[in-house]
């Protein structure tokens, strides 16, 4: 292994990041800080024609969500500044200028109208369109007005190792002569990032499949230039839910950020992220960022795909919930709740119930808070519990009231509570002929927290007067 690891995330700013492009992201930062090494953000903005305004600012602000800092990037300089192959096209023309001085690369001849009759020709030939089979013998200098292909010095068999595909291999219909830098002046990705990697001393690529069938192009570019090739990493493709198909937008494929205003905490999404095609080895499931960078280890990325499961998600957000302090949790609840929902005794029940913040504005906008704040009304057969007769129902009710009456008033507290309605349950056939009308006298709903807890935020006074309600 390399002395320096050196990773790199390079997104293409023309969308929204979705969690395929982040995976990405955080596997690079975690290698890469598992190695005290150094982790590069850059920019491949040659494509001008699909760039979006305002998705680079998006781009860092995703990232710096989940907690991922570059120590290089467009943001903050680096030996290798600029982070932006738009503002690099004068290193691209320097090493163009050295293939074409090498013989392997020359300005395209064609019209776009002459190549499209190559491809016709093939297609008619029931052949497979290679450039390369209309090369021209001679051909002039290069004056940038004109695309640049690479030439490509040897058509052979290429066989290379990927850290995680293992021996992989492409015959010789793999290669072509491909554009290096197009009329515009700016150059491709195949030529752009394997400049960008080589001044930045990349070591390990971390990639998606798409990029496999490309691979023979690269190690051919790699070639002519006398350059050793990095180290393949190829992540395993994201599939939607049902995991027939890759995730796509289609799919329900969502800005990252857009968790984040659902409630999720960053830390929870990039345990979720992390998990999705790596394999730490253990039975653990919920990692800090800390416990990641340890764990990590890129010999255990899975080849199979890996399936979004968005109940994964919300346990694995739950069970960090439940690690942030009190004050905090209590913050974020009452930032959810309307102000005369504020009370700091409701905090438990809502807890309980949600898996990420938007859950409590949903409980709120379905009214499942108000039973706390506003005496229910329901018809009295709501009440009944099972083949019980009402009038046994409403005695129960009456010997609970009772119970409840017996407690002070300043230990009303959810263990009293449950003490005392279970003694009084005890005697029954089934505690739940006390149970179930006592809870349905204090919210009045099918689904609810139990009646001891409800009953402690409602107080003495309000518990005995729903239960005395519900009796009368």
């Amino acid at each position: 292994m390399a002395d320096k690891i050196v990773t790199r995330f390079a997104p293409s700013p023309t969308g929204f990041m979705h969690i395929g492009g982040v995976r990405t992201a955080i596997f690079a930062w975690l290698w890469a800080k598992k190695h005290n090494g150094t982790f590069i953000l850059r920019l491949e903005d040659t494509d001008k024609e699909r760039e979006v305004k305002g998705t680079t600012e998006h781009i860092m602000e995703s990232l710096k969500w989940l907690g991922i800092e570059w120590d290089q990037g467009p943001d903050i300089g680096g030996p290798y500044a600029p982070y932006k192959q738009s503002e690099r096209l004068e290193l691209y023309k320097k090493y163009a200028e050295e293939l074409i001085a090498k013989g392997f690369a020359y300005p395209d001849p064609y019209t776009k109208e002459e190549l499209d009759e190559f491809r016709k020709q093939a297609e008619e030939n029931k052949k497979p369109f290679l450039y390369r089979n209309h090369r021209p013998e001679q051909f002039g200098a290069w004056d940038g007005t004109q695309a640049l292909r690479f030439k490509t010095p040897e058509i052979k068999s290429y066989h290379w190792n990927d850290i995680v595909r293992g021996d992989l291999s492409a015959g010789e219909e793999a290669l072509d002569d491909f554009i290096l830098i197009k009329s515009d002046g700016y150059p491709t990705y195949n030529f752009a990032h394997i400049i960008d990697d080589l001044q930045m001393g990349v070591t390990h690529i971390m990639r998606a499949d798409e990029f496999i069938a490309s691979t023979p192009k690269f190690l051919s570019l790699y070639q002519a230039l006398g350059i050793t090739p990095p180290v393949f990493v190829t992540l395993p493709p994201i599939l939607a839910e049902g995991g027939n198909k890759k995730l796509s937008k289609r799919d329900g494929a969502k800005d990252i950020l857009e968790y984040r205003n659902e409630g999720y905490l960053p830390e929870a999404m990039m345990n979720f992220l992390a998990l999705l095609g790596w394999n730490p080895g253990t039975e653990q499931e919920i990692f800090t960022r800390e416990e990641l960078i340890k764990a990590f280890d890129i010999e255990r990325i899975q080849i199979s795909g890996a399936q979004v499961n968005l109940e994964k998600l919300d346990w694995i957000n739950k069970e960090h919930l439940k690690k942030l302090p009190k004050e905090e949790v209590k913050k974020k609840i009452f930032e959810e709740l309307p102000e005369n929902y504020r009370n700091e005794k409701i905090i438990p029940i809502i807890i309980e119930r949600i898996s990420k913040w938007s859950d409590v504005r949903d409980m709120v906008g379905k009214g499942e808070l108000d039973m706390l704040f506003k005496a229910p009304e329901f018809p009295k057969e709501k009440l009944k519990y099972k083949d019980v007769p009402l009038e046994k129902i409403f005695e129960n009710l009456k010997n609970a009231e009772e119970a409840l009456k017996k407690i002070d008033g300043n230990n009303f507290t959810t263990p009293n509570v449950k003490e005392a309605l279970m003694k009084s349950a005890e005697i029954l056939p089934t505690r739940g002929e006390l149970l179930h009308p006592v809870r349905f006298a204090l919210s009045g709903l099918d689904q609810s927290p139990d009646p001891f807890t409800i009953a402690e935020i409602l107080g003495k006074d309000e518990t005995i007067s729903r239960i005395h309600k519900a009796i009368e």
